[in-house]
């Protein structure tokens, strides 16, 4: 093997910028060519590869993003666009490729591998919704940072007297808002894998009055079916039989944009370093993830294929410590 590929795909992710860095750095103290892939697995169609040096990539560890870039790319999702990718890999003599993305760009890595081509992934998504990893690259930013703001709301909340609701990202994961919820201490917490009904949401709240707390909090994930627009729409609808109304703070984006944490920086490092090392010893059609506090590889089949589960005992703890 002489020369590699790494790329990043699907949402930004605080972090990534480490996993490259450990990559390239890592790829060249084996004496090989490392090539950055430009936007994704649409950079990779169209042969967007620029070579990176060990200067190249430094100073990036701290910086949020992707210094790569990366893109959504549907003609890669089928049969055709991957023959493109394949011959863009071809044509520039690259001998294998590193996917830092999270659950569809590693079904991505799985199409490529399935032709025989070397590819080892590395979990990276603040949604941490990929089975084989306990904690994805940028989760523990993107939390810190949904966790800085209910505690700056929870202050005014309760100067006020007021419920409010927060809604974190996750698309259909609901691990961020169940551990931003459990760590801010709010009394209901929403999320996709056991939906709460707003009569439910309204109860805990005003139950919470009852037991004289000065304030009521609220974390939704944005995928439930009462997200923060439909469960705001509840409240609003029935304000008069429930009392009260909800104000809401839709965090949204600003999670992802976070200067890294220490944890993800080291955890990005280890995974890419980690994903050289499977290369150099000719393992290949995995990902590279953390499991039990150690690096271990997932068979990109299994991560294609299998649901990673939420454990439903935190949520029953979140409940008693509302109290």
């Amino acid at each position: 093997m002489k020369r590699i590929g790494v790329l990043t795909s699907g949402g930004d992710a605080p972090g990534m910028n480490a996993a490259v860095r450990a990559v390239v750095r890592t790829g060249l103290h084996e004496e090989w060519q490392v090539f950055g892939i430009r936007r994704g697995y649409e950079g990779l169609i169209s042969g967007e590869m620029i070579p990176l040096s060990a200067r190249d990539v430094g100073g990036i560890m701290q910086q949020g993003g992707t210094m790569l870039g990366t893109a959504r790319c549907p003609e890669f999702e089928t049969g055709q666009g991957q023959q493109k990718a394949l011959g863009a890999c071809e044509r520039t003599d690259i001998d294998a490729l590193v996917v830092i993305g999270g659950g569809g760009s590693q079904c991505g890595a799985y199409a490529l591998a399935q032709t025989g081509f070397p590819v080892v992934g590395v979990a990276s998504t603040i949604d941490n919704d990929v089975y084989g990893t306990e904690v994805s690259i940028g989760v523990d930013t993107a939390l810190n940072i949904a966790l800085e703001a209910i505690d700056r709301l929870k202050v005014t909340a309760s100067s006020l007297k007021r419920a409010f609701l927060v809604e974190v990202m996750g698309r259909k994961c609901g691990y961020l808002a169940l551990m931003a919820g459990i760590a801010g201490g709010a009394e209901v917490i929403v999320i996709p894998e056991f939906e709460t009904d707003p009569e439910e949401v309204a109860t805990e709240l005003r139950a919470a009055y009852e037991r004289g707390k000065a304030h009521a909090l609220v974390v939704v994930a944005e995928g439930c079916r009462y997200n923060a627009e439909r469960m705001t729409a509840f409240f609003q609808e029935n304000r008069e039989r429930l009392g009260f109304q909800l104000r809401v703070t839709t965090l949204g984006h600003v999670q992802r944009g976070g200067v890294p944490t220490a944890f993800d920086r080291l955890l990005a490092t280890r995974l890419g370093s980690a994903a050289t090392d499977a290369l150099a010893r000719g393992a290949h059609g995995v990902m590279m993830g953390l499991q039990r506090g150690e690096i271990a590889a997932t068979p990109l089949a299994d991560v294609a294929s299998k649901q990673k589960q939420l454990d439903e005992s935190l949520l029953k703890l979140s409940g008693v410590l509302a109290a």
